[in-house]
């Protein structure tokens, strides 16, 4: 249905600050329904960690876990800055809220279906597709069959399937999306990735993203601290797209590597200051750094890493 363009509120912004409340589980019911290939009702937000309050400290991580009535558990992670063990990450959390959300006492199949959605604006790993979905399965090592639950396991466990069992991870890589909508799922990323939506939509979900996150409807206040936040994000992805385009530094100390790939790209001086920086930060000594860059210790010591 084509709507007259309006301008939006961020998925990110929304997260933190409006989709906790009841009156808009409907908008995060529709994405999740679209990923998950499901009917999802919320039933309530169990956890949500804010941005960080000062907007220039290093990470913006936006996470926030629901329970829909199906009883399962599902994390929702927004994260704009590039991190070397994300995978280890997403691990984390899902063992963290399968354990912590079974009762003492309780039998381990009451232990909750749990799926980690992951919103990531950076390229995880190697890969030509901007949605990747994993699952646990068991492959015989000689016959290469698929383990299967027995129909006393299916009877007992309410289960069809053992990955059904374990925790299911989805990634997408939102900065990889081509922007041509395919299928309704697409469209919802299409917003994710523009703050906009395309022209014509069906996925569900993305009505209610047209009447409720609308900048305007917003307090002065809230556009202030709203346009401080997108204004913060810009510079962060600039840095990260400069990167790129100056393309992967090979045979790099790995101190300075890690630097650089964090840093700005502005010539060698500075990227070496740049990475002094971030080696003091992570209480590297100076005699190392200075190792690892180039630069004196005197240098080093002058430096402004704030």
């Amino acid at each position: 249905m084509a709507k007259k363009a309006r301008t939006l509120i961020s998925f990110d912004w929304a997260l933190k600050k409006l989709l906790r409340q009841k009156a808009n589980f409907d908008i995060l019911e529709g994405f999740l329904s679209e990923l998950l290939k499901e009917n999802v009702i919320v039933k309530s937000v169990l956890e949500s960690e804010s941005n960080k309050k000062e907007e220039e400290q290093k990470f913006n991580i936006v996470d926030i876990l629901v329970e829909d009535t199906k009883g399962q558990l599902i994390i929702i992670e927004i994260q704009h800055n590039r991190e070397v063990d994300y995978l280890y990450r997403m691990l984390f959390a899902t063992s963290k809220v399968t354990g912590e959300y079974l009762e003492e006492g309780m039998p381990y199949q009451n232990i909750k279906k749990a799926y980690s959605i992951n919103l990531l604006y950076f390229e995880i790993g190697f890969g030509n597709d901007y949605i990747y979905h994993g699952t646990t399965r068991f492959k015989g090592i000689h016959l290469n069959d698929e383990l299967q639950l027995s129909a006393s396991q299916k009877k007992h466990l309410l289960k069809e399937k053992v990955h059904e069992i374990f925790p299911e991870y989805y990634v997408i890589q939102i900065n990889k999306f081509d922007d041509l909508a395919k299928d309704t799922l697409d469209e919802w990323i299409y917003f994710l990735k523009n703050t906009k939506l395309p022209e014509n939509y069906s996925a569900k979900g993305l009505d209610k993203v047209q009447e409720k996150l609308d900048y305007d409807a917003m307090t002065k206040q809230q556009q202030i601290d709203y346009d401080a936040h997108q204004k913060y994000l810009i510079s962060e992805r600039n840095i990260i797209s400069t990167a790129k385009m100056e393309g992967k530094e090979e045979g790099i100390e790995k101190g300075l590597q890690i630097g650089i790939e964090k840093g700005e790209k502005l010539g060698e001086h500075k990227k070496a200051k740049f990475a002094a920086c971030q080696m003091k930060k992570d209480g590297m000594s100076l005699e190392l750094i200075a190792k690892y860059t180039g630069l004196s210790v005197s240098e080093i010591e002058a430096l402004n890493c704030e």
